[in-house]
């Protein structure tokens, strides 16, 4: 077991060090730069490492990793309430180390750097979709102050190049000229999107654990990436639940005085993955309204009681749950419904 804990706080180009033993006493307190901070931690003996997690922390901890160190990553808001009074470098890194050392503190597992590669295309991909939804908008504000309205959405995007090229609407030049720059625009983003679209579903065609999420229905490449790249390893989980909660897929709890009282989802946890699950779980409840599900499943006694939205939810936590048996026993879905029927 090792015997010193050492807090860091990230920053651009200047660490703030904080080292004590697993008792609490300070050993010391030193500021480093950017080139100094490997060389130093490398000096040390094998120690246990706590930093926040944020955007660079993934790398600091293969880095220190590589040199011996155990290393440990913690929400910031899990360090907040620790952070005294005044709030400094200095402080914050003391706050990380006694934040750590709470026997029922909760860490994030440090990500691979495939698994941040994954999560970087995932987010170029979202990036570009909000970019383009921004110029179909200004193109849809420039033609409603000519008196045209056209309804939300990417699908209507023909619609608005018939009535650009309309001769008979009338548009001044310029307008129009604007109107099919914009419409440019939005043409070269979509090629875009699709492009990374094509990459995504390449990668999930070549993982082991991609195409072993795709067998559940409502599960498609890009929601397999968004789990290959965001999510922990299921084994840090204990059950499905709890991967299902981590999700902020689970009610609100505002329970006092031994009375339960459950609001409505939390939201608390990754959103990206939720919102796709979402989505997928809303597909399978409108297929499932057009062709009627087998009689006496859960879907159909759901759907029979209670309103789409809040059935689909209840689906996405159903689907985050057979997501951790899946990938912790290394099987593909299997639809209990056949198996019932079977």
């Amino acid at each position: 077991m090792k015997d010193i804990m050492i807090g860091v706080d990230l920053a651009k180009s200047v660490f703030q060090i904080h080292g004590a033993t697993m008792t609490g006493r300070v050993l010391f307190r030193q500021k480093l730069s950017r080139g100094q901070f490997l060389r130093f931690m490398g000096s040390q003996s094998a120690a246990v490492v706590v930093m926040e997690a944020c955007s660079s922390a993934h790398y600091w901890a293969r880095e220190l990793l590589t040199q011996g160190h155990e290393v440990k990553l913690i929400a910031p808001q899990y360090v907040r309430p620790f952070v005294k009074r005044q709030k400094n470098d200095a402080a914050d890194a003391e706050a990380i180390v006694i934040a750590a050392q709470r026997p029922e503190m909760r860490f994030v597992e440090p990500k691979t750097s495939d698994q941040q590669a994954r999560a970087i295309l995932f987010r170029a991909r979202e990036r570009i979709v909000h970019q383009r939804t921004e110029l179909v908008n200004a193109l849809r504000a420039v033609l409603y102050e000519y008196g045209h309205v056209v309804p939300l959405g990417i699908a209507h995007i023909k619609r608005i190049e018939a009535m650009v090229d309309d001769a008979d609407i009338r548009l001044p030049d310029i307008v129009r000229e604007e109107c099919r720059d914009l419409l440019a625009q939005i043409s070269e983003k979509t090629a875009r999107i699709e492009d990374k679209a094509r990459k995504i579903a390449d990668l999930s065609r070549d993982s082991d654990v991609a195409r072993r999420l795709q067998t559940m229905p409502g599960i498609g490449p890009m929601t397999a990436l968004a789990i290959e790249a965001f999510a922990p390893a299921m084994e840090s989980f204990k059950c499905g639940r709890d991967f299902a909660a981590w999700l902020g897929l689970v009610p609100r709890q505002f329970s006092s005085g031994g009375k339960e009282r459950l609001g409505r989802v939390s939201k608390a946890g990754q959103a990206d993955i939720r919102r796709l699950l979402i989505i997928g779980a809303m597909a399978r409840v409108s297929w499932a309204g057009r062709r009627s599900p087998l009689q006496g499943s859960w879907l159909a006694r759901m759907l029979a009681r209670k309103p789409r939205m809040l059935v689909a939810i209840a689906l996405a936590n159903k689907m985050a749950r057979k997501i951790w048996a899946m990938l912790t026993k290394q099987e593909n879905y299997r639809d209990p419904a056949l198996a019932v029927a079977a």
